[in-house]
């Protein structure tokens, strides 16, 4: 099973191309551009939000503006979302007179301290698809659920979610190996030794780490 097919939320984590932002908490800049391949071998193209962004706009609303992709700490709304030729376009208003935490968002913000905005997504059958020419996955359909500030661009969380997407298939599995820098040698004889293992565990952050690293110690030990 193709990694990205999956229905569990999955976060594209870029850096948050800020156009403006002013007094009243009001912003608008770019969550993400396209064609631009990510340090996880993701690329968005043209298109990829446009179906989610009107099946929002029959319900009457925006994906949700949340704080490090924490759903119980929403910090504003979104006033504008819409698909452009550089990416997907945002506008949105930090609710700074009502919510602290959306204060101190805001003065990070204008403060250049936080860098990085999240989508949450998930994606439908056929929604992607891996061009094994150019090393990257292809992202052309997107159920976007919400939109957060982050202050890395790039973190541990997200290097979690990539190895629960790795254990889907020993195709991504291998993959993922080799973007952690093992040889195909390396990384098909911890395939044929660890992958059945892993697999039948529960995907689970930390634990799951480390019995990689435990496993790949072993293979070049």
């Amino acid at each position: 099973m193709n990694r990205k097919t999956a229905t569990a939320s999955k976060h594209l984590a870029t850096p948050f191309k800020l156009k403006s932002i002013n007094d009243d908490g009001t912003f608008a800049g770019y969550g993400s551009v396209f064609d631009v391949v990510d340090s996880y071998s993701d690329v968005v193209h043209k298109g990829a939000f446009q179906g989610s962004l009107d099946a929002w706009k029959e319900r009457g609303g925006q994906p949700a503006m949340l704080w490090q992709h924490k759903f119980d700490e929403p910090i504003g709304i979104y006033t504008k979302m819409e698909e452009d030729d550089v990416g997907l376009y945002v506008e949105g208003r930090l609710l700074i007179d009502d919510d602290p935490l959306a204060k101190r968002a805001y003065a990070h913000l204008k403060a250049r301290s936080i860098t990085g905005l999240s989508i949450g997504y998930d994606i439908p059958p056929g929604g992607a698809e891996w061009d094994n020419k150019a090393g990257v996955f292809r992202l052309k359909n997107i159920n976007l659920w919400e939109v957060s500030l982050v202050t890395f661009p790039a973190n541990d969380a997200a290097r979690v979610e990539t190895v629960k997407h790795a254990l889907q298939g020993p195709r991504q599995f291998e993959k993922f190996l080799r973007d952690a820098g093992l040889s195909r040698t390396e990384a098909k004889a911890l395939m044929a030794d660890g992958y059945k293992a892993l697999n039948l565990r529960d995907a689970g952050g930390d634990d799951l780490l480390s019995d990689i690293q435990k496993l790949t110690s072993q293979l070049r030990g």
